[in-house]
């Protein structure tokens, strides 16, 4: 049996197919925009236990062993302070210190006694073997003598005198002031003597006339 649909009726259902057509398109693009939404992470375990308020009293942990705790803890505080004065005897505390120190050694209370007198080893407990030997430098060796012969002089038209030297077959004539033998150095010149510097050496040495 056909039903028939006035004009309005037609109208009407026309625009709710096309509010359906609307609704269902935006459903379907919103679930296609959205993101996967990614699984919620496990939620670790909590203690169930009820936690006590921060200002509630705290009641006391009782154990196996509080009966016996208690028990002693009442026991302690049933004992009479027996043995405990606490009051001051100044009587002892004069006596205590009217105790004079009387020993065999220095007296620690006293800056008057004389300290006692404790013997030095006489060698030492274990020898050192490992003992740096003591440098001792060698001697400072002595110069050579000059071996000149000191045989004579002469006098000079303007009163000095040349010394004569003898050294093996060599004779050799200087004033005061010359070098002789490229070495020895004239120093003065006298009747009984010259005195000759070791230029090698640095070492002034005094030659005596020799004797014929």
């Amino acid at each position: 049996m056909a039903i028939k649909l006035g004009a309005e009726n037609k109208r009407n259902v026309i625009i709710a197919g096309v509010l359906f057509c609307v609704v269902a398109y935006l459903a379907i693009s919103q679930l296609l925009s959205s993101p996967p939404t990614p699984a919620a992470p496990p939620q670790p375990a909590t203690n169930t236990a009820p936690q006590p308020a921060p200002n509630a009293p705290r009641r006391a942990v009782r154990s196996t062993s509080g009966t016996s705790a208690s028990s002693h803890t009442q026991a302690a505080r049933k004992l009479a302070p027996t043995g405990l004065d606490p009051t001051l005897h100044l009587e002892k505390l004069a006596s205590s210190e009217s105790i004079e120190y009387a020993g065999f050694g220095r007296n620690i209370f006293s800056i008057d006694s004389a300290p006692v007198h404790i013997e030095q080893a006489a060698a030492p407990a274990r020898p050192r073997a490992n003992a740096a030997p003591v440098y001792t430098p060698p001697p400072v060796p002595k110069p050579p003598a000059i071996d000149l012969l000191y045989f004579g002089y002469s006098m000079t038209p303007d009163g000095k005198r040349r010394a004569y030297f003898l050294r093996g077959e060599d004779i050799f004539d200087a004033a005061t002031g010359e070098i002789v033998d490229h070495r020895y150095k004239v120093i003065s010149v006298s009747p009984t003597a010259c005195q000759i510097t070791d230029l090698s050496y640095n070492n002034t040495q005094s030659l005596p006339l020799a004797s014929n």
